[in-house]
């Protein structure tokens, strides 16, 4: 085979994006397919928590985060109650999708890298040197991501975090004055037809309804209404034959705010293996076994921990002794963080 050997990704989403931005930096031969287009609104809490400075280093990200709004108090409420006010043990990151994606995808082109967007591949295929980052699996499940901007939003603290019933919503600054809404809810058909208004209704059938009022003042973003359904978190086990980055290796519950960093940092864990096969330094079998034995070290104790928790966000008693113990202080905040991070 010729050398250097030629990567594809599949997926043009953080994990897809930064790492064919570093392989392209590095000299490499890249083609990235992205069945959507740049820019797009995506589903997604908007700001990155435990992203470290050795993985902006590695993957050249500084440029794009410079702009990212700098967070570090987050208020707690349980329906329309607040309960405590917390200070993040390290700053979180907020930029929108929409911006970063599409910074991205511009930097991963200039430097060279081969762009279809608007394309679809083979989802089973893994021929050699086929990177899938296509994002969270759905399937069958009974909760429903939602997510706007709105801008005339005040908040409480730098973030908001919101639980009701079977539902729990987080509220975080981006660009240009907008406030980022996004929560996971169970799904109820029918209630509301209006994707401008979905939202509310859903916080409103969740018993928040002093943030649906808020919500009902401020001026909505129509574009970024965006939804997802058959929203999962079960465990599956990664695929032997193939590499599956960000999302497609497994899908952190979102109240970590933890899936931009773990996409981003799926991208870094992969970039030195794949520079080695594309070389010629290294099989592909070995290459995919190598990259699934990283990914599984690195994140396994935080995807244990979030789907130990996450039950406690979403049915009303278990919130009701959550937001006791938030309350009055006896939940172990830092040393929860410091697991899922």
């Amino acid at each position: 085979m010729t050398l250097p050997r030629e990567i594809e990704i599949v997926g043009g989403g953080l994990a897809g994006l930064a790492l064919g931005l570093a392989l392209r930096r590095a000299g490499m031969p890249v083609t990235l397919f992205e069945a959507g287009l740049y820019p797009r609104h995506r589903v997604c809490g908007e700001f990155i928590s435990g992203l470290g400075p050795d993985t902006i280093e590695r993957l050249g990200l500084a440029p794009f985060l410079a702009a990212a709004g700098r967070l570090t108090r987050v208020e707690w409420f349980a329906g329309d109650q607040p309960v405590r006010r917390q200070i993040l043990p390290a700053p979180a990151l907020a930029l929108s999708r929409h911006a970063l994606d599409a910074r991205l995808a511009a930097a991963f082109t200039a430097a060279g890298g081969i762009l279809h967007t608007g394309t679809r591949t083979d989802p089973v295929a893994t021929p050699a040197g086929r990177v899938f980052a296509t994002g969270r699996r759905r399937g069958v499940s009974p909760w429903l991501g939602l997510k706007l901007h709105a801008r005339g939003l005040p908040l409480t603290g730098e973030l908001e975090f919101h639980l009701g019933r079977d539902a729990y919503v987080g509220l975080c600054p981006v660009e240009d004055g907008w406030v980022n809404v996004c929560g996971l809810f169970r799904r109820r058909p029918g209630l509301a037809s209006d994707r401008t208004a979905v939202l509310s209704a859903y916080l409103t059938a969740a018993g928040l309804d002093n943030l649906a009022s808020r919500l009902a003042a401020a001026e909505i973003r129509p574009e970024s209404c965006s939804a997802v359904a058959g929203v999962s978190f079960d465990r599956v086990a990664p695929a032997r034959d193939r590499i599956n980055l960000g999302d497609a290796f497994a899908m952190i519950p979102p109240f970590t705010g933890d899936g931009m960093a773990m996409a981003l940092q799926s991208a870094e864990l992969a970039l030195d293996p794949l520079l080695a096969w594309v070389k010629g330094n290294a099989t592909w079998a070995g290459t995919v076994q190598l990259v699934n034995d990283r990914l599984r070290r690195r994140f396994r104790r935080r995807l244990s921990v979030a789907r130990l928790l996450h039950p406690f966000l979403l049915s009303p008693l278990r919130q009701r002794w959550l937001a006791g113990a938030v309350r009055s202080g006896c939940l172990p905040l830092r040393p929860i963080y410091h697991m899922l991070h």
